[in-house]
């Protein structure tokens, strides 16, 4: 398995990025990002799947539904809605912009809704230099899905998140098998960049240390993951499209018991007060 595709690497058009459950070997979690200008139709098959704008606006049609997503104007400008569309669907999205399709094979087909930013919960996690802004859009506490997890993480430059490591790819008390991807967009400019660290066990190896730019995506399919570090003066979004074969859609991680006590220390330490970087209301530039 490859584990980072740099931007434009794979895809072909109106996608910029293909990430299948095939191209990945894995079973469950996919992502496409489109470039959109008009209007495109797609079948779901066996995927439930989010349209989320990355920047602009959109309409997605679906089983009889119409649902008119405002967008923002990039994903630092603020929290975005977004839609819910079920397997065995076609789905025509119509508008402009750069839209996010994550996705996960599952078995039980939903009906198709709106998901508002208003309701998307924004979380600042972490304390000190490991704070970050998580929106939880469609996480299990958040939004309804058979198998689909999925949230965006926003980290000031100079910030270090998805920290301590922690991974998710053993069914036993407390944590859970999850396929993962991480889709970037870092700052502004061609030069901006970040860094994405992911290594394995003796039983499991991996080993990703990786410069990323906007629109580059790591693949994580066991192993601890983290941190994800934000340069100075660079601020960081990412991703996260997840999906595993447990009965339960439940996120639960094992942090690296050799940097588990960094929690501890966030006792005490302040949020850095950059935080929260977004909300429902679209930001000034």
């Amino acid at each position: 398995m490859k584990h980072y595709l740099p931007a434009g690497s794979t895809g072909t058009r109106p996608y910029t990025l293909e990430v299948t459950p095939e191209t990945a070997g894995w079973t469950y979690s996919a992502l496409r990002v489109l470039e959109l200008d008009g209007s495109h139709t797609f079948d779901t098959g066996p995927y439930e799947t989010l349209v989320l704008p990355l920047s602009g606006s959109c309409r997605v049609a679906c089983d009889g539904e119409t649902f008119e997503l405002r967008g923002r104007r990039g994903v630092f400008s603020r929290v975005t809605d977004f839609a819910y569309v079920p397997r065995d669907a076609s789905v025509t999205v119509t508008g402009r912009g750069r839209f996010t399709l994550p996705a996960a094979r599952c078995e039980n087909r939903l009906r198709a809704r709106y998901g508002p930013a208003e309701d998307v919960p924004v979380e600042l996690r972490g304390a000190g230099q490991a704070s970050r802004q998580v929106n939880n859009f469609c996480t299990p506490e958040a939004f309804e899905a058979d198998k689909l997890i999925a949230c965006e993480v926003i980290t000031p430059g100079g910030n270090w998140s998805s920290y301590p490591p922690h991974k998710h790819d053993e069914d036993r008390p407390g944590e859970s098998v999850l396929e993962e991807i991480y889709y970037f967009e870092v700052g502004s400019g061609a030069e901006a960049m970040a860094y994405q660290r992911v290594y394995g066990t003796a039983d499991r190896p991996i080993d990703v240390l990786e410069e990323v730019r906007s629109g580059d995506t790591v693949l994580i399919p066991h192993g601890w993951h983290g941190p994800s570090m934000a340069v100075p003066g660079y601020d960081l979004y990412y991703l996260n499209v997840m999906a595993g074969p447990s009965p339960e859609r439940a996120w639960l991680i094992c942090d690296d018991p050799a940097h588990a006590w960094v929690r501890g220390t966030w006792e005490g330490q302040e949020t850095d007060p950059r935080l929260p970087l977004t909300s429902t209301t679209e930001r000034e530039t």
